[in-house]
């Protein structure tokens, strides 16, 4: 992909392309995650990249909606973010799982978390489905509804030999209504106790969920500048890849926490808002 390029009063010379998160950053979600509206400055900021050709995804770790059904919502209030510029953790699970030649996966997650793998060609099986406990690979997304006979199909799949995918490993994140549970997180953990296998993260801080997020932008990871509201996922990532991370503080990181952080979950540059790139980015 051809990209633009930012002006060098932007601060910004090492930077060809941006990598969003989207709760905190981008938009408050409701507590039913059905309702977005954008946080001030998102919409002039991702029109102006638009508009100078530079290169921009969003990476949730929100893996109940697939992109093409959840790219709509963000442009109906405003941001201009094609399907393909919007990425989850199950995009980047049908990635992993198709390149490692896995054909089945048994879903702990709603049918829309199972969608972009089952596109992807994986066959997506659920709890007391045939085959389900024999499948090579068990995936954990968003799952309100878990029970225990989900965790026990998951064990038993595991006990069979099936490698472990999680889609996030954040106990929280922002909402419009404060903090909300992160399900993957609590499902994930209850499996990893009981059958103390490793887990394959495929959402943020994943480096797998960079890499994509690189190949959709087509620029090497350094050259991205990651902007997020959490110094233990988007800034920890970019740390871990050599990008640029830019913390906000309008999810769930205050600016006296975000002060606080240790080095590797520093951020390069703690923004007053996304109003303050798009004024950059305009000069």
């Amino acid at each position: 992909m051809d990209g633009g390029s930012l002006p060098p009063a932007a601060g910004l010379q090492n930077v060809e392309g941006f990598v969003f998160d989207l709760d905190g950053t981008l938009i408050l979600s409701d507590r039913s995650l059905g309702g977005y509206r954008a946080l001030p400055g998102a919409v002039d900021l991702l029109t102006q990249l638009k508009a100078r050709g530079v290169p921009f995804v969003a990476l949730t770790n929100g893996s109940n909606y697939p992109p093409a059904e959840q790219a709509p919502k963000l442009r109906a209030v405003g941001l201009p973010i094609e399907d393909w510029q919007l990425l989850t953790p199950s995009t980047v699970a049908a990635e992993l799982m198709t390149g490692r030649g896995i054909a089945r996966a048994l879903v702990l997650g709603t049918p829309g978390v199972a969608r972009p793998l089952a596109e992807a060609g994986v066959e997506t099986l659920f709890t007391g489905q045939a085959g389900a406990e024999e499948a090579p690979a068990v995936y954990v997304g968003w799952h309100p509804d878990c029970g225990m006979k989900d965790i026990e199909a998951a064990c038993r799949a595991i006990w069979n030999g099936a490698a472990l995918y999680v889609a996030s490993d954040v106990p929280f994140f922002a909402t419009s209504a404060g903090k909300s549970l992160g399900y993957s997180y609590a499902i994930a953990a209850a499996v990893q106790k009981l059958t103390r296998v490793p887990k394959v993260l495929t959402g943020k801080p994943s480096l797998h969920a960079l890499r994509l997020a690189a190949k959709r932008t087509g620029l090497a990871m350094r050259r991205l500048a990651v902007v997020g509201d959490d110094p233990m996922v988007e800034i920890l990532m970019a740390r871990r890849a050599g990008a640029t991370g830019l913390a906000l503080t309008t999810g769930v990181t205050t600016a006296e926490e975000w002060m606080a952080q240790p080095a590797s979950r520093r951020p390069h540059r703690l923004l007053g808002g996304l109003h303050e790139l798009a004024d950059e980015i305009s000069r």
